[in-house]
């Protein structure tokens, strides 16, 4: 029998949306680290980074919004991961409790159109790196880069792992020299550090973006941490997660940043880090891209893996579902498929795109994030009968109205506050020069309302059916596992 401290059997995982029982859970605390901090440091990260430059904000303040929004941003996102070890599930199946059996579709559908979404970005980005130092055009590399991510995907959680550890190792040295490179040959426009050139549209533009970013992995986090033996404590959980995202995203975007003071108007992701490369010593500009687009095949599986288990999870809502391989294929190969399309049709307008659909991310995510971190951390503070999230007709409900309408209230206040570039100013926004402060809106606004609506809920009596059902849970969950 597998121990906690021992890995499993390699090969294909099964598991998809179903708990995950204590015989079968694995790994260490600090895999979280490396995992969370490859998953952000790669280039299309690095594009997050030039928000405010590109909208006419000096250096100095760049980077200081780039630091609070990622230290905001990513405290939300931790916290969701400390939930995978407690749960034994993956993140978004979560959601029932807050949503309802079949109220959960509402914000997996947003999940999985992110997941396709952030795909189409990557698989690009990866493409153009590959194009430039092995040739070979752009689309025949997107396609190369979709199937390998699929077999990662497919392979799973263990392999992802394992994966993101070699090459956080690997980014270290490469990206290492590469920083240096850039912090001592490349010179930025006067007042790049004047204090005094503060400018609060782009200040917030570029806050909200990183914000937005990182809380985008909140529907990520528990996937990968669902496997861990529950005596992890919240609090370690939580450090890992942190630390290893926090890191990992303040690098590449302070990157970014300074790649697109140095080059201006002409700045270009892939070219860009191709000529401040070739500063360093002639070829390494390729080394970096060439690197960069392993770390976009790795973050690319991530996103095929977690749209396989949103698809899953929405699809149980409707006839339930045995974890097979057939399954996560057919999910996983479905992911792969519409990202590819979207990457096959993008357009040139990359970075007008990718801040349009991180705001669009934000804006979506901060009222869900809001509910389910009330609910785990101060409704039911970790008590849940696990039984029931996969019951469509017990305690949590088909609908679940506290969630499905602090959700909706919260989105709803946040709407006068969006600033969307070209896309959509509300009146409020457009009141302050189009700075976005919806974020300090919808959070407060959906986390206190569904803890007022909640009010009656019997904690107590969830606990007791909980316990009742622990037994009987660890059972169904050998039964169900393929063989």
């Amino acid at each position: 029998m597998t121990t906690s401290a021992e890995p499993r059997v390699s090969g294909l995982e099964t598991r998809s949306i179903d708990y995950v029982p204590l015989d079968e859970r694995h790994g260490k605390l600090w895999h979280l680290g490396p995992l969370w901090f490859m998953s952000n440091a790669q280039i299309a990260t690095l594009a997050v980074g030039l928000i405010s430059i590109t909208e006419g904000g000096n250096l100095i303040w760049s980077l200081i919004a780039i630091v609070a929004g990622t230290v905001i941003g990513t405290f939300f996102m931790a916290f969701h991961s400390a939930q995978g070890p407690q749960l034994g599930l993956p993140q978004m199946i979560q959601s029932r409790p807050q949503f309802g059996y079949v109220g959960a579709l509402l914000v997996w559908l947003f999940a999985y159109v992110q997941y396709a979404g952030f795909n189409v970005f990557n698989t690009i980005l990866a493409g153009e790196a590959l194009h430039t130092t092995v040739h070979g055009g752009v689309k025949p590399w997107v396609a190369v880069v979709t199937v390998v991510a699929l077999v990662i995907a497919l392979v799973g959680y263990d392999v992802i792992h394992k994966a993101e550890q070699f090459l956080t190792y690997t980014f270290l040295v490469v990206f290492g020299i590469f920083t240096v490179g850039v912090l001592v040959t490349l010179h930025y426009p006067a007042g790049s550090f004047d204090l005094g050139g503060f400018q609060w549209t782009p200040f917030l533009a570029q806050f909200g973006v990183v914000a937005g970013y990182q809380i985008s992995w909140a529907i990520y986090v528990s996937d990968y941490s669902r496997y861990l033996p529950p005596g992890v404590t919240v609090r370690k959980t939580f450090y890992w997660t942190y630390f290893g995202s926090a890191l990992g995203g303040i690098w590449l975007m302070v990157l970014g940043t300074l790649l697109a003071a140095w080059a201006g108007k002409d700045f270009d992701t892939v070219s860009s880090i191709n000529a401040a490369g070739d500063k360093v010593f002639s070829g390494f500009g390729a080394i970096v891209l060439l690197f960069a687009a392993l770390g976009l095949i790795s973050v690319t599986a991530l996103n095929m893996y977690g749209g396989s288990l949103t698809l899953i999870s929405a699809i149980d809502s409707f006839k339930r579902v045995r974890p097979t391989v057939g399954v996560r294929l057919l999910t996983i190969g479905l992911t792969a498929a519409l990202s590819l399309i979207g990457a096959m049709a993008a357009t040139s307008d990359f970075l007008t795109n990718f801040n349009n659909f991180l705001l669009l991310v934000l804006y979506l995510f901060i009222p869900w994030t809001a509910v389910n971190l009330m609910d785990y951390y101060i409704v039911r503070r970790g008590h849940y009968a696990i039984a029931e999230i996969f019951n469509p007709c017990g305690i949590y409900g088909r609908w679940g109205w506290h969630g499905i309408i602090a959700y909706l209230v919260g989105f709803a206040v946040m709407i006068p506050f969006f600033s969307v570039g070209t896309l959509y100013t509300g009146p409020i926004a457009d009141a302050l020069d189009g700075a976005d402060i919806s974020l300090f809106v919808g959070l407060p606004v959906s986390a206190i309302l569904y803890w007022f609506l909640t009010r009656s809920i019997d904690v107590a009596a969830e606990t007791r059916l909980a316990e009742a059902e622990a037994e009987e849970l660890e059972r169904s969950a050998h039964e169900h596992r393929e063989p």
